[in-house]
């Protein structure tokens, strides 16, 4: 077994060791393009082609594979209690308007930063109902013009 095979197989056991430890898809990649390093260096490559191989290989399964692999493997968004709140009706207790920032409402005794989800001003002691929330802010329309559409 040649110098560079060695090499690549140490490169391989590092790059898996190193995202075992951090479990976040950050170097499994590298142990891909460290492979087909080690089977060009197996077809007896160059040093240079053997580099060009790692990086080629990397960067393409980084670039194409990884979007994938994160999408099934990313855990699903929790809802939070504060989900709850979407679809209900609360009462506006300042004037809220996006402009410049102001608004707030109440709804099971507490108080939330609001927002108006269609850039209308919503006057104080309207009844509105919660369409998301962001954060601590919750953003409102108003009661009526959900019930008319």
């Amino acid at each position: 077994m040649s110098l560079a095979v060695i090499i690549w197989i140490i490169a391989i056991a590092a790059f898996l060791t190193l995202e075992a430890a951090t479990v976040s898809l950050v170097s499994l990649w590298f142990v891909g393009g460290a492979f087909c390093a080690m089977v060009a260096a197996i077809l007896g490559a160059g040093w240079l082609i053997q580099f060009a191989v790692f990086v080629l290989v990397s960067a393409a399964l980084l670039a194409l594979v990884r979007p994938l692999v994160r999408k099934y493997v990313s855990p699903k968004a929790t809802r939070t209690n504060a989900d709850r709140l979407i679809g209900r009706q609360a009462l506006v207790t300042e004037d809220i308007d996006n402009l410049t920032a102001k608004g707030a409402i109440r709804i099971d005794g507490v108080l939330w930063t609001a927002r108006s989800a269609d850039e209308s001003l919503i006057a104080e002691g309207t009844r509105v109902i919660i369409t998301c929330i962001e954060g601590a802010k919750v953003y409102v329309k108003p009661a009526d013009a959900a019930a008319e559409k």
